[in-house]
């Protein structure tokens, strides 16, 4: 979970409340599957998911809303998210962390938001995003 981010006044705030609460949690995970869902560079993952995104996006917004400083929704419906294990059944490899990494760059970056709030959130979120690698380093 990442709770705070280091503001340049050196106030400490929650992502979630940085980013706008509830509706602006929504507002990153709905751009998020727009892109995965119409971007040929996320081909890859987008063919991992149902042709239905409804699940995913709910699932990935509570999930998100939690893991920046707001209510557990995700926690309160299905428990731990035990992010690893629900991914093991997926071939997640460099290719396909880069392609969801793009998707929620494009997504902040078409939301706008403020450089220094992406720059800590994107590397937070690359963090997990290489966690969820299960195949091995692709050979150069």
């Amino acid at each position: 979970m990442i709770n705070e981010i280091d503001e340049p006044n050196e106030q400490k705030s929650t992502f979630f409340e940085v980013l706008g609460g509830i509706e602006a949690i929504r507002s990153l995970v709905e751009r998020f599957y727009d892109v995965m869902d119409s971007d040929p560079r996320a081909s890859g993952i987008r063919a991992m998911h149902n042709k239905d995104l409804t699940s995913a996006r709910e699932k990935l917004f509570m999930y998100l809303t939690g893991w920046t400083g707001g209510p557990q929704l995700y926690i309160e419906r299905y428990g731990h998210p035990r992010l690893r294990a629900r991914h093991l059944p997926f071939s997640i490899g460099e290719s396909e962390r880069d392609q969801w990494i793009y998707c929620m760059v494009r997504a902040m970056h078409d939301l706008n938001y403020d450089e220094h709030v992406m720059k800590q959130l994107g590397s937070a979120f690359w963090e997990i995003a290489d966690f969820m690698r299960n195949k091995p380093l692709e050979a150069v």
